[in-house]
């Protein structure tokens, strides 16, 4: 089965199921801990479990990779699906319309093809290597800014050092923290903010994986802290730092960064 249209089949299902769970405190009620070692939220489980039981129903891969259930086989399929079943947990429980469903794609350890849908307006943005980046199937494509004192980007800091995020703070025109990394990094690859930057280390392959393929396909740049190529293992207890824009901006950043 074509890998994106069944992301569109199980973005259907996602949207439905967890529908009762939307800006609910009964979306956040903790039931578990995570593979990731964070607590699982009910909204979290109930979306995981709706995609990995279509992945098995239609063995769309060998392994499923997701932030609550960590490593997942499967049988009857090719490559490694990298998921994260609601990236903006606490935005949908507490209902700002700003998360997502992440599905990417792997084969050989290289991410081929990614989608991320907006489960509160059903946007979508999807990606294949090598070939397009597209929202709602039209191509998209980075901005152009190339002045920091002329950009906005999305930035996240340590909770108790903000050193490195302030020097960038400081020259940037506009700051945006929407919560839900996989939306923001295709904001970068849609042109709608220039960078998207997050200093935590606590940014899994999970969240990152679809995001990632989405806005380098649209011409952006993604890279570490110090501009070397980002590498995840395929394992979500290891978070990284991030640092994802228009590509004409990369250098800048990663400078002041530095």
């Amino acid at each position: 089965m074509n890998f994106l249209s069944a992301c569109t089949e199980m973005a259907a299902h996602v949207r439905e199921n967890i529908r009762p769970f939307v800006a609910s405190p009964a979306g956040g009620e903790i039931i578990r801990m995570g593979a990731d070692r964070t607590p699982t939220e009910r909204i979290d489980q109930v979306a995981e479990d709706c995609i990995i039981g279509y992945i098995r129903d239609h063995g769309l891969c060998s392994k499923v990779i997701s932030e609550e259930a960590g490593k997942v086989p499967i049988d009857g399929g090719k490559g490694t699906i990298f998921l994260d079943p609601v990236d903006g947990t606490y935005n949908a429980v507490t209902g700002i319309p700003f998360y997502a469903l992440s599905l990417a794609w792997a084969q050989d350890g290289i991410i081929r093809k990614a989608f991320v849908q907006d489960l509160a307006t059903g946007e979508t943005f999807t990606a294949v290597k090598g070939k397009f980046a597209h929202c709602n199937g039209k191509s998209i494509h980075v901005s152009s800014t190339a002045r920091l004192d002329k950009c906005a980007m999305s930035i996240y800091g340590r909770k108790f050092d903000p050193t490195r995020m302030m020097q960038l703070g400081h020259k940037i025109r506009r700051w945006r923290l929407l919560g839900a990394s996989a939306l923001e990094l295709c904001y970068v690859g849609a042109g709608r903010i220039d960078g998207f930057v997050d200093l935590r280390g606590t940014l899994r392959v999970t969240d990152a994986a679809a995001g990632m393929l989405i806005c380098t396909e649209a011409g952006g740049s993604v890279s570490d802290i110090n501009g070397d190529p980002l590498e995840f293992p395929e394992e979500v207890t290891v978070g990284r730092c991030i640092v994802a824009t228009n590509s004409v901006l990369h250098h800048k950043v990663v400078e002041y960064l530095r």
